[in-house]
């Protein structure tokens, strides 16, 4: 198992029956649209060629809707490799579970068109999940990698190898997924709250369809933390946010990001701008953000209290 995945199988997992019983993940997006000439070449090739079809069908559709869905769509189809594992969430809180099996398959006719075939194993419940691991497999998202999250995965499920060399590679893991889980923690918070801060006065993370769809918005260069626009839909916000002290590569990061918003997802009108939200900065970054335009740098403090009871 090299990396997990979520994969919804329809609002609120209502093919996971069908799914569990024929074997197999499936996502829609574009209906019967066989995307098989465009695969092969990398989600940057893909999304080139799937956007402008995608807006054809939905004129009524933005940039960033085209390119969300199909980022997802080309994840589903050919980001997740042969051996991945993937979690299908169902409504009584549990996630069926099982490993990829083969590359993708076109199923015109169905709900579902755009297939993989999986090996299912089995069913964990979230409940038995970390608290961070629950979050984050709880993201309303239809296609997301859980990063950081394969240790804990490998021993829900039973798929760790009794061969491998434990202690080094739960060593690694381990640091990797408290790094990961400070960053989530701190995303979690900040969208949960986000109605409350400065920003959220002049921006709404964005939504498609009245669900959230601008956390982890997939690029050609990984995916932003944040994606928001301005409540009079004139600017598209960038937040990527960092742990603790934030290093100046993280200026080069965000300025990735902010080219493929502004040549991939803006509209005629609208511009790009970016926030870096850290603990701390340090005269690099200060220094680097000073010839930067249209990105700001934020500070989050953490507080804690005690109380008499």
């Amino acid at each position: 198992m090299t990396a997990a995945w979520v994969v919804r199988q329809g609002r609120g997992g209502q093919f996971a029956d069908e799914m569990i019983r024929d074997g197999y993940i499936g996502v829609d997006f574009i209906g019967d649209y066989d995307i098989r000439p465009h695969l092969g070449g990398g989600a940057e090739v893909f999304r080139g060629a799937m956007n402008s079809v995608y807006l054809g069908m939905y004129p009524d559709k933005t940039k960033v809707a085209a390119g969300l869905a199909m980022g997802n769509l080309w994840a589903a189809s050919e980001g997740i490799a042969v051996g991945d594992l993937v979690l299908a969430p169902k409504p009584d809180r549990t996630y069926q579970y099982g490993i990829v099996a083969g590359g993708y398959e076109y199923h015109p006719g169905t709900e579902l068109p755009h297939r993989r075939p999986v090996d299912w194993k089995g069913s964990i419940s979230r409940d038995d999940m970390s608290p961070t691991l629950a979050s984050t497999a709880g993201v309303p998202m239809t296609v997301f990698q859980l990063e950081a999250h394969t240790a804990e995965l490998a021993t829900l499920t039973q798929l760790a190898d009794p061969a491998a060399p434990a202690v080094q590679v739960i060593s690694t893991e381990v640091q990797e997924q408290l790094a990961f889980q400070m960053e989530k923690q701190l995303e979690d918070f900040l969208v949960h709250n986000w109605a409350n801060t400065s920003l959220g006065r002049e921006y709404d993370i964005y939504e498609e369809d009245g669900q959230p769809a601008g956390r982890q918005y997939p690029s050609d260069t990984g995916p932003m933390d944040i994606l928001a626009i301005s409540k009079d839909r004139t600017r598209l916000l960038v937040v990527e946010l960092k742990r603790g002290r934030a290093s100046d590569a993280v200026v080069g990061q965000i300025q990735r990001y902010m080219g493929f918003v502004h040549n991939e997802l803006l509209e005629p009108g609208q511009s790009v701008e970016g926030v870096i939200i850290a603990q701390e900065d340090d005269l690099r970054i200060q220094r680097a953000l000073s010839v930067t335009r249209n990105i700001r740098f934020m500070k989050y403090r953490v507080e804690f209290h005690l109380e008499e009871a």
